[in-house]
């Protein structure tokens, strides 16, 4: 690996592309490096994941709507819409749309968590989507996905937004045009391009996640994969974009991160060498923010030792900085310890994650949510006992840049009536790499066949499974195998309100 320094430079000192930082990304996308052997298998699992997820969303109100939009612009040679029959084809940043916000909605996929947060399977949708277009094949799409990974980690290694309030698909945006790049294998100029392009046009604020979570939480990761999409053709056209993008005087940096005084260090494989970045990614067992994971097996573990949660006094859950201002009581989010709260919002409460599994015993990415389970009087009482707190300790584990000591989890502290303390902390979730039970290639099936289970037929099932597994050897029009047709009786439930496509 190797590091770069990014930085503010006044117009005048006329910064050559070389140094600057979305040409070092476009260098990476347009290498020649060999394909890891565990890069690869790790691209299946994520590519089984993101089916797992889209497929178990398919008749949701955000991925319906997106569906809907994305059938209004048909394509002879276009991309396929998860959930339906292959023959049916739409232009690539529309299937990109709707898929994305397919694989978002249930906040179910992959997560990667360091200066920032992201979920790196939004990289898959739009690059599988251009790749079904273009005639690509698995090759092709391996590498494609890998870079879309190998830039989206280290960015958010590199670069903070959360503490600016700039929403974390502004590393998103870059990391798609470059995927696109490489799966297309585009000259270097040209990815340089896409990728400041891609930048230029993603940037939004964190309100999104903020307060009462509206459906734009599913629908923001595919508006930036659409974006990159036409970034990348229109610069595939000859055109240009704001540059540069990163340190320019007016640029991103300059007046939209920390200013002309920061200095970033962004990490970035040598060229050629192998990316191996989707390897440091997890995915999650549970349907809820990636932080809450760890807490949500603790929960499980703890109601073991609590025999009568009515005589729960207090619960103080110690964690990270971010776990206590994103989805704890640190965020000052009222709608976080409401009853009436969307299931967006919810699931960004580990208030009520943390009161809901020690209930239950277990979580389910549709029964923990529905507005009775939400409303159970026991559960808001035990809601309303949970505060959390941020302990540095958990914080500096966060930020570790050692893989396997950076920590996801907590302590929880559970003071009874009858003036007993019982506390019990977790480092990483249970599925996590370096959990209790990590999740492999058998867990990713098991996943998938719970999330698919009479949605789809056990045939379409075993064909895309076997498909998946044979990405590396699928030829152009291949990947059109990778979509997935759910059952007849599910494509029934079509919303009523129509907008301007449709």
């Amino acid at each position: 690996m190797r590091n770069i320094t990014v930085k503010v430079h006044p117009s005048k000192s006329n910064l050559k592309k070389k140094d600057q930082l979305a040409w070092k990304i476009a260098e990476v996308a347009s290498d020649k490096a060999k394909l890891n052997k565990d890069s690869v298998e790790m691209v299946i699992n994520r590519i089984i994941d993101n089916a797992s997820v889209a497929i178990a969303s398919f008749n949701r109100k955000p991925v319906v709507s997106a569906r809907e939009m994305a059938l209004a612009h048909p394509r002879k040679n276009g991309a396929n819409i998860f959930g339906l029959n292959s023959k049916i084809k739409v232009d690539c940043e529309w299937a990109a749309w709707a898929n994305g916000t397919a694989v978002r909605e249930l906040d179910f996929h992959d997560t990667f968590l360091a200066a920032d947060y992201s979920h790196p399977g939004d990289n898959i949708p739009a690059i599988l989507a251009v790749a079904q277009q273009k005639g690509c094949n698995g090759l092709d799409l391996i590498n494609g996905i890998l870079t879309g990974y190998e830039i989206q980690v280290n960015l958010v290694k590199g670069i903070c937004l959360h503490e600016h309030k700039i929403d974390h698909i502004a590393h998103l945006g870059p990391s798609v045009a470059a995927g696109i790049g490489s799966l297309l294998r585009l000259n270097t100029d040209t990815i340089y391009q896409s990728v400041q392009q891609a930048l230029h046009t993603t940037i939004s604020t964190r309100q999104s996640r903020k307060g009462e979570i509206s459906s734009w939480k599913a629908f923001a990761p595919a508006h930036a994969g659409k974006l990159a999409i036409e970034a990348v053709d229109r610069c595939m056209r000859g055109e240009g974009a704001p540059s540069p993008i990163y340190e320019g005087e007016d640029s991103v940096i300059a007046y939209v991160l920390s200013g002309p005084g920061k200095k970033y260090i962004v990490p970035l494989p040598k060229k050629n060498a192998s990316k191996k970045a989707i390897l440091e990614t997890y995915t999650k067992e549970h349907s809820a923010e990636y932080q809450s994971q760890a807490l949500i097996d603790l929960a499980r573990s703890l109601k073991r030792k609590i025999k009568n949660l009515s005589e729960i006094n207090k619960i103080i859950i110690e964690t990270s900085h971010h776990t206590h201002f994103v989805i704890g009581t640190g965020a000052n989010d009222p709608q976080k310890m409401d009853p009436n709260a969307s299931r967006e919002t919810l699931d960004h409460s580990i208030m009520y994650i943390f009161a809901v599994a020690l209930e239950d015993g277990s979580w389910h990415h549709l029964k923990s949510y529905t507005p009775q389970r939400a409303r159970r009087k026991s559960t808001v009482k035990l809601w309303h006992k949970i505060e959390t707190r941020e302990n540095k300790k958990w914080t500096k584990k966060y930020h570790a840049k050692d893989p396997n000591k950076k920590c996801f989890g907590g302590k929880v502290i559970v003071k009874m009536k009858n003036g007993q303390t019982i506390s019990e902390e977790i480092n990483v979730a249970d599925a996590h790499p370096a959990g209790k039970r990590p999740f492999t290639r058998k867990e990713y099936i098991n996943k998938f066949s719970e999330l698919t289970e009479g949605i789809i037929s056990k045939a379409e099932s075993l064909r895309f499974l076997d498909q998946v597994q044979r990405l590396k050897n699928l030829k152009n029009k291949g990947l059109r195998g990778l979509n997935i047709e759910v059952m007849n009786r599910f494509k029934k439930k079509i919303r009523k309100k129509r907008g301007i496509f449709l």
